[in-house]
């Protein structure tokens, strides 16, 4: 179990209605309805602001761990799915596909990783969910 020590941030989202409701934080920044995931819905779901929220944070992570690396250009894409899992009930799996052109593709391999170590996602959910890393 991961436990916090020192607290450098903390936010708060809120709920009414589900996956067919409205969601927003106490700062206003976030206010939006969320729907089921259906194709050509023109509202967010739940499992898109998850994706937004991995690929920022492991964008974060590499260029925290790139030591004079040129990540410059770097590109994270977090393709999430969620569906059912074959011990019964629902889960999802994540995929995350990262560009870093100015890179040879080992040193690439090598950087994501790295940040995979120490990404607060991946550290939430390793073990726990299927996580993919694949380098462009």
């Amino acid at each position: 179990m991961f436990i916090i020590t020192q607290p450098l941030y903390t936010t708060d989202a809120t709920n009414t209605g589900g996956r067919k409701g409205h969601v927003n934080t106490s700062d206003g920044v976030l206010d939006m309805d969320v729907r089921m995931p259906a194709v050509g819905s023109k509202y967010t779901n739940p499992e898109q602001l998850f994706a937004a929220g991995y690929a920022s944070c492991f964008n974060g992570a590499i260029m925290a761990v790139a030591k004079g690396r040129n990540v410059e250009g770097s590109e994270v894409t977090a393709r999430v799915t969620f569906g059912k899992s074959e011990a019964g009930g629902f889960g999802l799996a994540v995929t995350l596909e990262v560009k870093l052109p100015n890179l040879p593709a080992d040193e690439a391999l090598h950087l994501v990783e790295e940040a995979h170590q120490v990404c607060p996602y991946s550290v939430a959910t390793r073990g726990n969910i299927e996580v993919t890393l694949k380098v462009a």
